[in-house]
């Protein structure tokens, strides 16, 4: 049996490994493939892998989730739960309950099932889980806001669902269920496992931070001690009570994650790539136990409780989550949208299945597993599968803009920027800049700008714009050198506080502002142009100027003097750039589509004269 075993194994992680590849390659969440790969080598394929094949499978699974929920928990920074406080709150608050009581609700009454297992269902589905996300954000790098919005979300609704469920299984086997004893055993669990986990975390931090773990392998052996204080941290609150575990190692990722500690980039990188092969394993194993009757016994019921949850629970939920948020209308529409379920609620019913057999209710446990399964494959098919593609429909991938340096010249760019709706991310390193640019709501990445792994973490790849504001001409330089050079950025701007360094920039080929000459010219304005002074005083409050690319149909073709009257308020096109040409156009000229125009005018006119032009 063991020999067949090896090879199987290998086999698995080996698809899981090329899932990977594929989801890189055609830019499709990892767990697409993986759920192919499962359904292909399971009894409904090809009969490799059935339930008889992994027997300590529930241990597997339990040690893998332990792992793959510490190394979400691990990359949670907390300045950035700030950021989305209000939104990912809501989300793990309000949503979980919309979610839970909708799906329960629709199970009762579409399957015509009892209530403790309508409940019992609805439970487990609240779970979306970094097993799921985290490979739709690889591909759809939305704003820091709405990924990290997600990302909290999954993790902690993981933490809920399974203690929730795990309760309610409970609830269900006692004689007189109370709303009391239901809040102990909840309570119960959190408690366990919040407090497991810090004393773990604790105990970590002090290994890690006081004790010599031998120079010559310390990095080595930090990355085994992490690894192995989540997998006890699992296990001992699970002893202590069932499905603590969860709760525990979430609790363990979380502070370890933000402490100071030795080596994290080298703990980070293990977590991930161990965490890949386990999800691959775990994923593959479970969604090989998928039998296709279990989801035909389900009938036109099935199909309502899995089009419930994706087209009308997961929306309303968000949409009441992220109200009054700082979510654009697309963000909360793309949010609406993603929310697959993973392997919480997968291998917990799978367990909860099992006893339900063995108590004799085979009618309860099948209707469990087939209305679970049939959400993830619906959900992780559909969110999954398609979540690029609605993702830049809704056109929520934004390029990156980064800003070095949070100073007042700093912040107030980014401001005007996120105003725009550009995503923009400043990196600094002083404490109270760093404080001061969080406290006016700006995304801000920690570290020296000057640090080529910093550019790298704060998403310069990505970026389309790289900005030096900071005072120190050299950090400026060091960073347009790098932007231009190494990362091929397609626009970077540079502040010169000497005007005497300005032929050093220009020498970059970098579009540079000089202090000295912009404060002369503004003093100008003042004096040869009040009138337009003035007015540039006010841009980003009453009035405005934005350029914007031709897209509308409507206006392709159409002389200006056609066009102008169309525009709302008081607006109008001063400026085009066509093959490159800038000038004034007459009033005959005739627009064609990529036309760049410069509108001018007051600020809500402009904004909705852009998205006229866009077609939007």
């Amino acid at each position: 049996m063991t020999s067949q075993l090896i090879p199987l194994v290998a086999a698995i992680i080996a698809i899981g490994i090329l899932a990977q590849l594929l989801a890189d390659r055609f830019e499709v969440p990892s767990i697409v493939f993986l759920l192919i790969a499962g359904i292909i080598l399971g009894p409904e394929g090809l009969g490799v892998i059935t339930s008889d094949t992994f027997a300590s499978l529930p241990a597997i699974v339990g040690l893998s989730v332990a792992i793959i929920v510490f190394e979400g928990a691990f990359h949670l920074r907390i300045e950035n739960i700030r950021q989305a406080t209000k939104v990912s709150l809501r989300l793990v608050s309000v949503g979980a309950a919309i979610s839970l009581l909708g799906t329960a609700f629709v199970v009762r009454f579409a399957l015509a099932t009892d209530w403790d297992v309508a409940f019992l269902i609805g439970a487990l589905l609240v779970a979306t889980g970094p097993t799921v996300i985290t490979p739709i954000l690889d591909v759809v790098p939305v704003r820091d806001r709405v990924a990290t919005a997600l990302e909290t979300e999954g993790i902690v609704n993981d933490v809920t669902a399974a203690i929730l469920a795990v309760v309610v299984f409970k609830i269900m086997q006692l004689e007189e269920p109370t709303v009391t004893a239901f809040l102990e055993l909840f309570i119960e669990r959190i408690g366990t496992g919040v407090g497991i986990g810090t004393i773990v975390a604790v105990i970590i931090w002090l290994v890690l931070r006081h004790i010599d773990l031998s120079p010559g392998d310390a990095p080595r052996n930090a990355r085994l001690v992490v690894l192995a204080g989540a997998l006890v941290a699992f296990g001992a609150a699970d002893t202590v009570a069932s499905e603590a575990g969860v709760a525990a190692v979430a609790t363990a990722g979380i502070l370890l994650g933000n402490a100071d500690i030795p080596y994290e980039e080298q703990i980070a990188d293990f977590k991930g790539d161990i965490t890949l092969i386990v999800l691959s394993f775990v994923f593959i194993a479970l969604a090989a136990l998928l039998e296709f009757s279990d989801l035909l016994a389900l009938g036109v019921g099935g199909l309502v409780v899995a089009a419930s949850v994706i087209f009308l629970i997961r929306p309303l939920d968000v949409l009441v989550s992220t109200r009054g948020g700082n979510f654009t209308a697309a963000e909360r529409l793309f949010v609406g949208f993603v929310g697959p379920r993973g392997i919480i609620p997968a291998s917990v019913a799978t367990l909860f299945a099992v006893e339900l057999q063995n108590a004799g209710e085979s009618e309860a446990a099948t209707l469990l597993v087939g209305t679970v399964f049939l959400v993830i494959v619906s959900t992780v098919a559909l969110q999954g599968g398609f979540a690029r593609r609605i993702a830049e429909y809704l056109d929520v991938i934004p390029m990156r803009v980064l800003i070095i340096g949070s100073g007042q010249v700093g912040r107030e760019v980014a401001a005007r920027l996120e105003d725009r709706g550009e995503n923009v991310v400043v990196i600094e390193n002083d404490e109270a800049a760093i404080e001061q640019a969080r406290s006016e709501g700006l995304t801000v990445h920690i570290g020296d700008g000057t640090n080529v792994d910093v550019l790298h973490t704060a998403g310069i790849e990505n970026a389309k714009t790289v900005i030096a504001t900071t005072g120190d001409d050299e950090v400026n330089l060091f960073v347009g050198q790098q932007a231009t050079t190494n990362f091929d950025v397609e626009q970077v701007v540079c502040r010169a506080n000497d005007p005497s360094n300005l032929e050093a920039f220009k020498d970059l080929g970098v579009d540079t502002i000089s202090s000295t000459y912009a404060t002369a010219q503004a003093i100008d304005d003042f004096i040869e142009r009040p009138s337009m002074a003035r007015w540039t005083d006010m841009l980003g409050e009453e009035g405005d100027v934005q350029e914007v690319t031709l897209e509308n149909e409507a206006f392709t073709n159409q002389p200006l003097n056609e066009v102008g009257p169309k525009l709302p308020g008081r607006c109008l096109i001063a400026l085009v750039t066509h093959d490159g040409e800038t000038f004034v156009p007459e009033a005959t000229y005739t627009l064609e589509r990529d036309d760049r125009l410069t509108l001018i005018g007051e600020h809500q006119a402009v904004r909705s004269a852009m998205s006229l032009m866009r077609g939007e």
